[in-house]
């Protein structure tokens, strides 16, 4: 029997063909007068040769052995893996959207141009900012972005402000934003609560200050009660609060962070808004200003002429083009549909039923792990498995044996200031039924790790592939194929190594 899982160079013979291709309408003479001559092959790429169907079957056979957000439970916190309504794909791809060029005149882009406008105007609504930029192309891009407007906006004041305030629990991108945008990262430590410290704080903030990068709710899940006093500390030295938008899928219809006192939020909408999240393909991070940080905003910018929607390039303190074009327009698309289909009350229908979701798996598995802050959390929350360690079992090793229940593990020792920490985030569209699985799948293996901790040791124990050497692959990744290399990959059938 052929085994359509093996690598398609394995399986190529020569003169098999799985595709037809219309000859090239560019003469081969006029590519060699234009190409410069070390960029044209001299031989053919060695590329697999096989038949349409072997290649179908190879790359459906690979796509099973995927885990994603439409084959099964993605429980990963802070990063809210959410499901994407195929109506986003639809619509992305109408061919007034998807078959449109950037170079083309403004005149006949209209459509795509109100979309973004309008797109812009329900995203500061959902803010509570002044005004919005789509161009960013990820949440770190946004938080770049919105880190060199205040750059800018300082150096038009005439002040030098060289410190960004990023507390413990927040994401590595913070502080990573903050350098690459060229200032000094300050870390505030956390209180006993999971939240900030405002003792530790009142003593780092002073005229030095550009900015704290806050998110709220925060890290662990919980909400930052003190938010307006803390606004109210950075505002009193002339700093600026800055919201990573990570977790705003607890928030929608319920507050915003224009209301807690930010002045620049960048937003995920892959996180918030359904749009296509990792696997390296685009993303959008707009970020939205109060009025003061307005003139800072990337160009060009979508305004109304009249009649006409335009791209205005004329704006002298903007900090410039931060992305090619407008954006990656195809997932703008995608989020403009999730936010008019939901409309106001689903967005807020959305966010209660996260938090409601978090907090029902939280009380369940709270009996079984430790749980450094067990009070009611948002869409997410934080779990230890510092009980499990103490009898010689990590948290990595029970997010392995997770794989045996079929389930993607949840984010893992992170945030740093958590011993063996789990975070969970079930997000809105789960149902009870696969929450109750979940639970069930963890209390088994916290179980396990009592009675027979050497199933949790070895896991997993029932995927094509065991359990890794994680350092070698770090170190030594293989990216590409290479006939006859010794892939460093245990092999596992029904628990049986058969490397």
């Amino acid at each position: 029997m052929v085994d359509y899982n093996s690598l398609i160079f394995e399986i190529s013979r020569q003169g098999r063909v799985g595709a037809s291709l219309p000859e090239g309408d560019v003469p081969k003479v006029a590519l060699e007068e234009k190409l410069p001559k070390h960029l044209i092959r001299d031989i053919p790429a060695e590329l697999p040769q096989v038949s349409e169907l072997q290649l179908v079957r190879h790359y459906t056979a690979l796509s099973r052995k995927n885990h994603g957000i439409d084959t099964g439970f993605y429980p990963l916190g802070s990063c809210t893996m959410k499901y994407n309504p195929k109506i986003n794909e639809d619509i992305a791809r109408l061919e007034g959207f998807s078959r449109i060029h950037p170079y083309q005149s403004e005149e006949t882009v209209q459509g795509a141009l109100q979309l973004m406008y309008e797109l812009q105007e329900d995203l500061a609504v959902i803010t509570g900012m002044d005004a919005v930029t789509l161009q960013p192309s990820a949440g770190a891009q946004g938080e770049w972005t919105g880190l060199m407007m205040v750059k800018a906006y300082f150096a038009e004041k005439g002040e030098k402000r060289t410190k960004v305030l990023v507390p413990d629990s927040a994401h590595g991108t913070n502080p990573a934003s903050a350098t690459v945008a060229g200032f000094q990262t300050i870390t505030i430590p956390s209180n006993e609560n999971g939240l900030v410290d405002l003792t530790e704080l009142k003593k780092h903030v002073d005229r030095e200050t550009a900015a704290l990068m806050l998110t709220n709710p925060n890290t662990l899940g919980l909400f930052e009660k003190e938010i307006r006093e803390i606004a109210a500390i950075v505002h009193d030295v002339g700093g600026l609060l800055y919201y990573d938008g990570a977790n705003a899928n607890a928030i929608l219809g319920k507050t915003t962070p224009g209301i807690m006192g930010f002045d620049i939020v960048h937003l995920n909408l892959h996180k918030t808004f359904t749009t296509p999240h990792g696997g390296g393909g685009p993303g959008a991070g707009p970020v939205g200003v109060k009025t003061k940080l307005i003139p800072f905003l990337p160009v060009p910018r979508i305004e109304k002429a009249g009649d006409k929607l335009t791209l205005n390039d004329n704006h002298p303190l903007s900090i410039g083009r931060v992305k090619g074009y407008y954006g990656n327009f195809g997932i703008l698309v995608r989020a403009y549909t999730y936010i008019r289909t939901m409309g106001h009350e689903g967005l807020r229908h959305v966010s209660e039923s996260a938090v409601l979701h978090a907090n029902y798996l939280q009380k369940k598995l709270v009996p079984y792990f430790d749980s450094p802050y067990s009070e009611i959390c948002k869409h997410e929350f934080v779990l230890s498995g510092s009980k499990q360690k103490k009898l010689g079992v990590r948290t990595l090793d029970m997010a392995k044996r997770l794989l045996d229940f079929g389930y993607h593990p949840p984010t893992i020792y992170f945030p740093l200031n958590v011993e063996e920490c789990l975070m969970i985030e079930p997000t809105e569209t789960e149902s009870k039924e696969t929450l109750d699985a979940f639970a069930e799948a963890m209390i088994q293996i916290a179980k396990e790790v009592e009675e027979n901790p050497d199933i949790v040791l070895n896991a997993p124990n029932t995927t094509s592939i065991g359990r890794l050497d994680e350092v070698q692959a770090a170190r030594k990744p293989i990216v590409r194929y290479k006939k006859g290399i010794e892939q460093p990959l245990s092999v596992k059938v029904g628990g049986i190594d058969c490397s």
